[in-house]
Protein backbone atom coordinates (compact mmCIF):
# COMPACT_ATOMS: atom_id res chain seq x y z
CA UNK A 1 0.00 0.00 0.00
CA UNK A 2 0.57 3.43 -0.62
CA UNK A 3 -0.40 5.46 2.20
CA UNK A 4 -1.85 9.12 1.91
CA UNK A 5 1.11 11.94 3.11
CA UNK A 6 0.05 15.63 4.17
CA UNK A 7 3.48 17.30 5.49
CA UNK A 8 2.83 20.54 7.85
CA UNK A 9 6.17 22.55 8.40
CA UNK A 10 6.52 24.59 11.02
CA UNK A 11 9.31 27.12 10.16
CA UNK A 12 10.32 27.91 13.62
CA UNK A 13 11.61 24.49 14.79
CA UNK A 14 12.38 23.48 11.26
CA UNK A 15 10.28 20.38 12.11
CA UNK A 16 7.96 18.43 9.55
CA UNK A 17 5.13 17.01 11.21
CA UNK A 18 2.98 14.49 8.84
CA UNK A 19 -0.46 13.28 8.55
CA UNK A 20 -0.63 9.86 7.30
CA UNK A 21 -3.53 8.38 5.94
CA UNK A 22 -5.02 4.75 5.13
CA UNK A 23 -5.38 5.22 1.35
CA UNK A 24 -8.62 3.05 1.69
CA UNK A 25 -10.30 4.38 4.46
CA UNK A 26 -10.17 7.69 6.60
CA UNK A 27 -8.45 6.41 9.51
CA UNK A 28 -5.21 8.30 9.83
CA UNK A 29 -1.78 9.08 12.09
CA UNK A 30 -0.18 12.00 13.48
CA UNK A 31 3.62 11.54 13.19
CA UNK A 32 6.01 14.76 15.35
CA UNK A 33 3.39 17.32 16.10
CA UNK A 34 4.23 20.34 17.19
CA UNK A 35 3.61 22.64 20.17
CA UNK A 36 4.69 26.16 19.41
CA UNK A 37 6.79 27.47 22.39
CA UNK A 38 8.10 31.05 22.96
CA UNK A 39 11.76 30.39 25.40
CA UNK A 40 11.81 33.88 26.12
CA UNK A 41 8.24 34.25 27.59
CA UNK A 42 7.62 30.70 28.60
CA UNK A 43 4.65 30.81 26.47
CA UNK A 44 2.94 28.12 24.61
CA UNK A 45 1.05 28.40 21.01
CA UNK A 46 -1.21 25.91 19.75
CA UNK A 47 -1.07 27.46 15.84
CA UNK A 48 0.42 24.51 14.60
CA UNK A 49 -1.52 21.76 16.11
CA UNK A 50 -4.54 23.47 15.53
CA UNK A 51 -4.02 23.29 11.82
CA UNK A 52 -3.33 20.30 12.15
CA UNK A 53 -6.68 19.41 13.70
CA UNK A 54 -8.33 21.57 11.23
CA UNK A 55 -7.43 19.19 8.72
CA UNK A 56 -8.55 16.12 10.03
CA UNK A 57 -11.52 17.19 10.60
CA UNK A 58 -12.12 19.13 7.00
CA UNK A 59 -11.35 15.65 5.37
CA UNK A 60 -13.45 13.56 7.75
CA UNK A 61 -10.41 11.29 8.93
CA UNK A 62 -10.38 9.02 12.19
CA UNK A 63 -7.14 9.74 14.05
CA UNK A 64 -6.10 6.59 15.97
CA UNK A 65 -2.50 7.28 16.26
CA UNK A 66 -0.51 9.95 17.60
CA UNK A 67 2.96 8.44 17.01
CA UNK A 68 6.04 10.18 18.15
CA UNK A 69 9.97 9.08 16.21
CA UNK A 70 11.51 10.00 19.46
CA UNK A 71 11.84 12.23 22.67
CA UNK A 72 12.87 15.81 20.24
CA UNK A 73 15.27 18.53 21.79
CA UNK A 74 14.30 20.67 19.57
CA UNK A 75 10.46 21.32 19.68
CA UNK A 76 7.36 20.59 21.71
CA UNK A 77 5.06 18.06 21.08
CA UNK A 78 1.59 18.79 20.69
CA UNK A 79 0.10 14.94 21.07
CA UNK A 80 -1.61 15.66 23.94
CA UNK A 81 -3.73 18.47 22.76
CA UNK A 82 -4.17 16.90 19.41
CA UNK A 83 -5.31 13.62 21.74
CA UNK A 84 -7.63 15.70 23.78
CA UNK A 85 -9.68 17.18 20.61
CA UNK A 86 -9.07 14.10 17.75
CA UNK A 87 -8.62 10.81 20.16
CA UNK A 88 -5.90 8.29 18.96
CA UNK A 89 -3.11 6.94 20.86
CA UNK A 90 0.41 8.33 21.68
CA UNK A 91 3.17 5.84 20.58
CA UNK A 92 6.71 5.99 20.98
CA UNK A 93 9.83 3.55 21.55
CA UNK A 94 10.22 0.94 23.96
CA UNK A 95 13.21 2.58 25.37
CA UNK A 96 11.80 5.88 26.37
CA UNK A 97 12.62 4.45 29.85
CA UNK A 98 16.31 4.90 29.20
CA UNK A 99 15.44 8.39 28.35
CA UNK A 100 13.74 8.86 30.74
CA UNK A 101 15.95 7.76 33.57
CA UNK A 102 18.76 9.94 31.62
CA UNK A 103 17.28 13.37 31.81
CA UNK A 104 15.07 12.41 35.12
CA UNK A 105 18.50 12.75 37.06
CA UNK A 106 19.20 15.69 34.41
CA UNK A 107 16.60 17.90 35.89
CA UNK A 108 16.39 15.79 39.10
CA UNK A 109 12.69 14.88 39.08
CA UNK A 110 13.11 13.32 41.92
CA UNK A 111 10.74 9.92 42.90
CA UNK A 112 7.17 11.49 41.39
CA UNK A 113 8.70 11.45 37.88
CA UNK A 114 7.60 7.59 37.21
CA UNK A 115 10.62 6.89 34.55
CA UNK A 116 8.47 3.48 32.76
CA UNK A 117 7.07 4.93 30.13
CA UNK A 118 3.79 5.21 31.49
CA UNK A 119 3.16 8.17 30.16
CA UNK A 120 2.30 7.22 27.02
CA UNK A 121 -0.23 4.56 25.57
CA UNK A 122 1.98 2.44 23.99
CA UNK A 123 5.26 1.74 23.66
CA UNK A 124 6.64 -0.03 20.68
CA UNK A 125 10.06 -2.64 20.52
CA UNK A 126 11.62 -3.77 17.04
CA UNK A 127 9.33 -5.58 15.04
CA UNK A 128 6.05 -4.24 16.07
CA UNK A 129 3.98 -3.22 14.09
CA UNK A 130 0.47 -1.70 14.31
CA UNK A 131 -2.52 -0.61 12.24
CA UNK A 132 -4.12 2.86 10.92
CA UNK A 133 -7.07 1.56 9.31
CA UNK A 134 -6.19 -1.40 6.81
CA UNK A 135 -2.82 0.33 6.27
CA UNK A 136 0.15 -1.88 8.23
CA UNK A 137 2.69 0.24 10.13
CA UNK A 138 6.14 -1.89 11.13
CA UNK A 139 8.53 -0.56 13.96
CA UNK A 140 12.01 -0.29 13.09
CA UNK A 141 14.41 0.62 16.29
CA UNK A 142 16.81 2.88 14.98
CA UNK A 143 18.82 4.63 17.60
CA UNK A 144 21.97 6.72 17.87
CA UNK A 145 20.60 10.42 18.01
CA UNK A 146 18.60 8.99 21.01
CA UNK A 147 18.39 5.61 22.86
CA UNK A 148 14.64 5.44 21.47
CA UNK A 149 14.59 6.56 17.87
CA UNK A 150 12.05 4.75 15.95
CA UNK A 151 11.46 4.12 12.16
CA UNK A 152 7.68 3.56 11.45
CA UNK A 153 7.11 2.03 7.70
CA UNK A 154 3.90 2.29 6.77
CA UNK A 155 3.32 0.60 3.23
CA UNK A 156 6.12 1.94 0.95
CA UNK A 157 6.81 4.98 3.10
CA UNK A 158 9.23 5.12 6.23
CA UNK A 159 9.10 7.76 8.80
CA UNK A 160 12.72 8.34 9.70
CA UNK A 161 12.28 11.13 12.40
CA UNK A 162 15.83 12.67 12.53
CA UNK A 163 18.07 9.80 12.01
CA UNK A 164 18.51 10.55 8.24
CA UNK A 165 17.96 14.35 6.84
CA UNK A 166 17.76 15.00 3.33
CA UNK A 167 20.68 13.84 0.72
CA UNK A 168 22.23 17.08 0.74
CA UNK A 169 22.08 17.75 4.44
CA UNK A 170 23.00 14.27 5.88
CA UNK A 171 22.50 12.68 8.92
CA UNK A 172 21.46 13.26 12.66
CA UNK A 173 23.84 14.61 15.54
CA UNK A 174 24.51 11.67 18.24
CA UNK A 175 26.13 13.85 21.33
CA UNK A 176 23.15 13.91 23.53
CA UNK A 177 23.27 11.45 26.04
CA UNK A 178 22.75 8.27 25.30
CA UNK A 179 23.37 9.07 21.21
CA UNK A 180 26.31 6.89 19.56
CA UNK A 181 27.91 7.42 16.23
CA UNK A 182 28.37 3.67 15.62
CA UNK A 183 24.82 3.08 16.60
CA UNK A 184 23.44 5.36 14.15
CA UNK A 185 25.47 3.89 11.21
CA UNK A 186 23.87 0.62 12.34
CA UNK A 187 20.63 2.04 12.12
CA UNK A 188 21.04 4.10 8.90
CA UNK A 189 22.05 0.61 7.21
CA UNK A 190 18.55 -1.04 8.51
CA UNK A 191 16.43 2.08 6.43
CA UNK A 192 18.95 1.74 3.51
CA UNK A 193 17.73 -2.13 3.44
CA UNK A 194 14.78 -1.39 2.69
CA UNK A 195 14.00 -1.60 -1.45
CA UNK A 196 15.33 1.72 -3.20
CA UNK A 197 11.66 2.94 -4.17
CA UNK A 198 10.83 3.41 -0.56
CA UNK A 199 9.38 7.03 -0.02
CA UNK A 200 11.75 8.28 3.18
CA UNK A 201 10.08 11.44 4.95
CA UNK A 202 12.29 13.11 7.34
CA UNK A 203 11.98 15.16 10.72
CA UNK A 204 13.32 18.46 10.09
CA UNK A 205 14.75 20.27 6.96
CA UNK A 206 17.74 23.64 7.02
CA UNK A 207 17.68 24.09 3.55
CA UNK A 208 21.57 22.74 2.73
CA UNK A 209 23.51 25.65 1.38
CA UNK A 210 22.35 26.00 -2.79
CA UNK A 211 19.08 25.06 -2.09
CA UNK A 212 16.01 27.42 -2.29
CA UNK A 213 13.33 25.29 -1.42
CA UNK A 214 12.83 23.40 1.85
CA UNK A 215 12.08 19.43 1.29
CA UNK A 216 11.17 16.39 2.92
CA UNK A 217 10.90 13.43 0.89
CA UNK A 218 12.86 11.12 -0.80
CA UNK A 219 13.80 7.78 -1.67
CA UNK A 220 16.02 5.18 -0.33
CA UNK A 221 17.77 4.94 -3.41
CA UNK A 222 18.45 8.43 -3.56
CA UNK A 223 20.05 8.57 -0.05
CA UNK A 224 22.22 5.45 -0.76
CA UNK A 225 23.47 7.27 -3.58
CA UNK A 226 23.27 11.05 -2.30
CA UNK A 227 23.70 11.30 1.31
CA UNK A 228 26.15 13.20 1.62
CA UNK A 229 27.38 11.77 5.25
CA UNK A 230 26.56 7.96 4.59
CA UNK A 231 25.96 7.74 0.93
CA UNK A 232 28.15 5.77 -1.80
CA UNK A 233 28.88 3.02 0.86
CA UNK A 234 30.60 5.01 3.29
CA UNK A 235 32.51 2.84 5.75
CA UNK A 236 31.42 2.32 9.47
CA UNK A 237 34.90 3.88 10.35
CA UNK A 238 34.84 6.76 8.24
CA UNK A 239 31.11 7.71 8.85
CA UNK A 240 32.19 7.86 12.60
CA UNK A 241 35.07 9.50 12.74
CA UNK A 242 33.29 12.30 10.55
CA UNK A 243 29.90 12.58 12.57
CA UNK A 244 31.96 12.45 16.17
CA UNK A 245 34.04 15.41 14.86
CA UNK A 246 31.02 17.04 13.71
CA UNK A 247 29.14 17.22 16.55
CA UNK A 248 31.83 18.71 18.68
CA UNK A 249 31.17 22.08 16.63
CA UNK A 250 27.87 22.04 17.38
CA UNK A 251 25.50 24.21 19.88
CA UNK A 252 22.80 22.96 21.61
CA UNK A 253 19.33 22.92 20.16
CA UNK A 254 17.54 26.77 21.29
CA UNK A 255 14.66 24.63 22.92
CA UNK A 256 16.63 21.44 24.69
CA UNK A 257 15.68 22.57 28.32
CA UNK A 258 11.96 23.02 27.82
CA UNK A 259 11.49 20.04 25.25
CA UNK A 260 13.30 17.56 27.05
CA UNK A 261 11.11 17.73 30.48
CA UNK A 262 7.85 18.03 28.54
CA UNK A 263 8.34 15.03 25.76
CA UNK A 264 9.65 12.58 28.27
CA UNK A 265 5.98 13.26 29.65
CA UNK A 266 4.60 12.45 26.33
CA UNK A 267 4.04 16.16 26.01
CA UNK A 268 2.80 16.90 29.21
CA UNK A 269 3.62 19.93 31.46
CA UNK A 270 5.26 19.01 34.54
CA UNK A 271 2.81 18.81 37.51
CA UNK A 272 1.70 22.56 38.83
CA UNK A 273 3.14 23.69 41.40
CA UNK A 274 1.41 24.73 44.62
CA UNK A 275 0.77 28.25 43.68
CA UNK A 276 -0.94 26.47 40.54
CA UNK A 277 1.45 27.81 37.88
CA UNK A 278 3.49 25.51 35.59
CA UNK A 279 7.53 25.77 36.13
CA UNK A 280 10.67 24.48 33.80
CA UNK A 281 13.74 23.85 35.07
CA UNK A 282 17.29 25.16 34.29
CA UNK A 283 20.00 22.44 34.94
CA UNK A 284 23.15 24.98 35.23
CA UNK A 285 26.18 23.39 33.33
CA UNK A 286 24.31 19.87 32.87
CA UNK A 287 24.10 19.79 29.06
Amino acid sequence: MSPDVSAFFDEATNTISYVVRDPQGSACAVIDSVLDFDYASGRTDTRSADAIIAYIREKGYDLQWLLESHVHADHLSAAPYIQQALGGEIGIGDNIRVVQDTFGKVFNEGTEFQRDGSQFDRLFQEGDSLHIGQLRADVLHTPGHTPACLTYVIGDAAFVGDTLFMPDFGTARCDFPGGSSEMLYASIQKILALPDATRIFVGHDYKAPGRESYAWETTVGEQKALNIHIGAGKSAEDFVAMRDARDATLAMPKLIIPSLQVNMRAGHMPEAADDGNVYLKVPVNKL
